[in-house]
This record gives C-alpha cells, sequence and structure tokens, in this order.
C-alpha cells in the first residue's frame, strides 16, 4: 500500500465506485491472467539460444541439457538428487511407484486440489484418504492427519496450494512417529520456502510441475521430482524409463516419463532470471493483499509467518462469487476459479476414496474462491484498477 501512496495513487478506500476512468480504461486494456508473453519478451534470446543449441546437436531424449538442469535444480533446492520428469502427473506417479503403494495401500492428501493428487492414487489401485484443509490457507489440516492414519496407511501427499507449502514439520512430524513418507505435491510451489527452506526439499519427497503457467514453466510439459535418498532417486529414474536398469533390461515395471531436452533447454533459460520473478511474484502478492484486504465482503488470502508464498495463483474468498465473475467479464477481468468441485463430490471419485471425518471446510472454500490475474510481470497500475474493478463488483 505504501508503494501505491508514494507514487501518488490513492488506495481503494471505501469509494469503489469513483474513478470511473480506470473501470473505463479497463475495457480496452488487454489484461492477461497469467502474462507469458511478458516473460518471453524478457528472456526471448537466451530461449532462442538454448532451443537452438538443441536443435544443433539433435539429442532430442536425454540430451545434456537433462543432466544440466536437474544438477541446476539440485543446487536451487538443496536436495540431494533432481530426477526430471514428463510432467507434474508423472512426478507423482513415480514417487508414489519408488515408494511401492499399491492395492489396499491408503494414501493421506486433500480432497481440495487439481485431480492429478488423487489420481495416480488410484491408479495404482490404493485409495485417496481425505483429510480436510485450513479455511484460510485451504491447504490440509496438519492437526487433522494423524486421527486418518490406519495399518494402511503408506504415505502422506500434502499439497502446496497457491504457492505456499502446507504445515511441512507437523506434517513430518507424523509420519515419522507411524514410519511414512511424505511426498510434497509442489506443483504449485517451486520457489517458496518454509522456515528458510525450500519447497520440494521439507520432506522426504518433493514433485512439481514445469507446466507452462506454474511458476516455474516450460513451453510444454515438464516436471520434477526431489529426493536425498540414493536409492530412491534411482529406482525413480529406472521407473521413467519402462523400468530399464541398463538399455533393453527391465528390472522393474516402470513408464514413459521422460522430459523432453527441449522443454528443460527453456527451463535452463528461465533459470537466470528466475530468482527475480520469485521476488517479483512476494512483492506484488503483498501489495495485492493489502488492498484486496480493504475492500468488504472480500477476504483477502493469508500466508503463514514462517513461509512464504509464490502465488501459482492469487485467490480470494467471497460469498458472490458468480455475480462477482460476471462483472469483472463485463470490464475485462479475467478470473477463474481453483478448484469448483471438491475431490470427494466428483462422480468418478465418490466410491473410490475414504474420507477422514467432515470435509465441511472442502466443500465451503469450493464456493468461495477465486483466481484474479497474477504474474511477476503485473504492474501496479493494472493491479489497482482490477482490484477498483473488484471493489465495485462486491458493492452491487
Amino acid at each position: 500500500m505504501l508503494q501505491l501512496m508514494r507514487a501518488g495513487r490513492t488506495p481503494p478506500g471505501k469509494d469503489f465506485v469513483g474513478r470511473a476512468s480506470i473501470l473505463g480504461n479497463l475495457k480496452t486494456m488487454a489484461i492477461e491472467f497469467i502474462d507469458l508473453k511478458a516473460q518471453l519478451r524478457s528472456i526471448r534470446a537466451p530461449v532462442n539460444e538454448r532451443i537452438q543449441k538443441v536443435l544443433d546437436h539433435g539429442q532430442f531424449i536425454l540430451g545434456p541439457e537433462v543432466s544440466e538442469m536437474e544438477r541446476r535444480l539440485e543446487a536451487y533446492t538443496g536436495a540431494n538428487h533432481c530426477v526430471s520428469v514428463g510432467s507434474g502427473t508423472d512426478a507423482l506417479l513415480i514417487a508414489l511407484m519408488a515408494l511401492g503403494v499399491g492395492p489396499g495401500d491408503e494414501v493421506i492428501t486433500t480432497p481440495f486440489t487439481f485431480v492429478a493428487t488423487a489420481e495416480m492414487i488410484v491408479l495404482l489401485g490404493a485409495t485417496p484418504v481425505f483429510v480436510d484443509v485450513e479455511p484460510d490457507t485451504c491447504n490440509i489440516d496438519a492437526e487433522l492427519i494423524e486421527a486418518a492414519i490406519t495399518p494402511r496407511t503408506k504415505a502422506i501427499m500434502p499439497v502446496s496450494l497457491y504457492g505456499q507449502t502446507a504445515d511441512m514439520d507437523e506434517i513430518n512430524t507424523v509420519a515419522a512417529k507411524h514410519g511414512l513418507a511424505v511426498i510434497e505435491d509442489a506443483a504449485q510451489s517451486f520457489g517458496a520456502e518454509y522456515r528458510s527452506r525450500k519447497s520440494c526439499n521439507v520432506s522426504a519427497i518433493g514433485c512439481t510441475s514445469f507446466f507452462p503457467s506454474k511458476p516455474l514453466g516450460c513451453y510444454g510439459d515438464g516436471g520434477a521430482i526431489f529426493v536425498s535418498d540414493s536409492k530412491l532417486a534411482e529406482t525413480m529414474r529406472e521407473l521413467r524409463v519402462h523400468g530399464q536398469e541398463s538399455r533393453y533390461y527391465h528390472t522393474r515395471i516402470g513408464v514413459g516419463g521422460r522430459m523432453d531436452t527441449l522443454q528443460c533447454a527453456v527451463i535452463l533459460a528461465k533459470l537466470d532470471t528466475f530468482d527475480w520473478e520469485v521476488d517479483e511474484r512476494i512483492r506484488i502478492g503483498r501489495i495485492y493483499r493489502d488492498m484486496v484486504a480493504e475492500i468488504p465482503g472480500i477476504q483477502a488470502p493469508i500466508v503463514r509467518n514462517d513461509r512464504t508464498c509464490v502465488w501459482a495463483q492469487f485467490t480470494i474468498q467471497t460469498d458472490r462469487r458468480e455475480e462477482i465473475v460476471q462483472s469483472l467479464k463485463e470490464v475485462g477481468v479475467p478470473t477463474a476459479v481453483h478448484y469448483p468441485i471438491p475431490l470427494h463430490e466428483q462422480p468418478a471419485y465418490k466410491s473410490a476414496v475414504r474420507l477422514a471425518g467432515t470435509l465441511r471446510v472442502s466443500e465451503k472454500v469450493s464456493r468461495r474462491v477465486l483466481s484474479l490475474p497474477m504474474h511477476p510481470y503485473l504492474d501496479e497500475m493494472t493491479m489497482q484498477s482490477i482490484v477498483h474493478a473488484l471493489g465495485k463488483a462486491a458493492q452491487r
């Protein structure tokens, strides 16, 4: 808020129907929900150079950029091993397979997440056990996990939703007490920190996605698994190439889960500016939250004091979501809902999961969450315009 005031701009205050010029300008502004084009304009030369290098050497599968990227990501996170894979979904699947998760097993996780989290558990014949979430962060409620553990529990899979980790130390403590592995589904939180440790290196296994819209994204599908146990890492490397220990010698059932060399090249080009982008996400998120918090009827997102958020989504809560979505659409502000239906209410999963108690919070937030435009190239004037439009919509 201070940045806006020092720049001579007025904070939203209570009079949201004023400043007609700002709202009028929104109709002519091309607001991007996530502006990948602005990012490319700033890094086009290194991206082109990296891609051209791959085209020249022609090693499109497991080329030198793959191991180079893995080494750089190991250094970034502090994990001993990075295993690149074909997508964030592949990362979850291979991590579960490496732990031997299968029929009869249970994996404790959250129902308020993208479907891939539970999908991989079910595909392996295991059962997702859903624990409710916190009402403010929408992350799994760590205090409810221990009561959900049974003799069939094989792992705990918290999701670092919207770019902020869950209470990982508390979850790791419960897991250690019961001899369980913890897999952080960090598809949305690469670059975030938890008590001075990087997301993806705050549990036994961390899985992330490089889908284009993620905080660190490539130009297609891609993902990575982070692990400090060397034996597990070797198992994962074999699993990603059809369970192959050496050429045409298969020691286990695996999948085709390699990350393309070209996509690794894109990540390498982006890594040089990634620290700046993370800093910008944190700065923009702080200003955004201060502005949104002043609007009656809008619940601003919360970031815990012991962690950072990289804002894969900037998600508010409101009881008037549909009306606000329509009002913002009318003035050219794009929105999205992450996620409108919790997984235990999805037709494909109703009979495939176990509920650990009531999931009232998950059900409530699914009706209230609304994501606004967010990316590291979002300027303060556009932010202010979006928030004024939101304030006017909330007053209708």
